[in-house]
């Protein structure tokens, strides 16, 4: 079946269907791999464009050619327990939460650096450091390119 997309159609990349729930991309598409939408190399199963959750660019790369339909994908979000979070409310949980990481608790083991590296959309990065300066806070993330092994590291 060949969709054929309009300016108005719903279709997003991984990132920011993850950005909608305050995942990471990688999260979100654990959550399509489980739903069996995505292969083991992260491509969109033939189901997954059947059923109209999927559609491949053939003239982008691997990483850029696949959109999800926003609506469809949502749904699916939400029946594993996700809701979309507000930007901005996001940002501001991170900054609370990497600060009492940062403050350190006996009860608490996560240290920042890796909290914010496994679990923060590198997308909010740019917005978390501006509020935790904002707020007089040492504390920044600096985002590391991925060839470094690692996403995020703190500055």
């Amino acid at each position: 079946m060949a969709l054929r997309l309009s300016q108005h159609d719903p279709w997003i990349t991984l990132t920011d269907l993850g950005r909608m729930f305050g995942i990471s991309a990688v999260q979100c598409g654990r959550v399509l791999s489980d739903a069996s939408l995505r292969d083991h190399d992260g491509l969109p199963t033939k189901e997954a464009v059947d059923q109209g959750y999927a559609y491949r660019r053939p003239e982008q790369n691997a990483n850029r050619s696949t959109l999800w339909h926003q609506s469809h994908c949502e749904q699916l979000l939400r029946q594993n327990g996700l809701e979309p979070v507000d930007e901005t409310r996001l940002v501001e949980q991170w900054v609370e939460l990497l600060e009492a990481l940062d403050e350190g608790s006996p009860s608490i083991l996560a240290d920042p650096q890796d909290m914010a590296a496994e679990e923060m959309p590198m997308e909010l990065v740019g917005r978390v450091n501006q509020r935790l300066q904002d707020r007089g806070s040492g504390l920044r993330i600096a985002w590391l390119p991925p060839a470094s092994g690692a996403s995020h590291a703190l500055a």
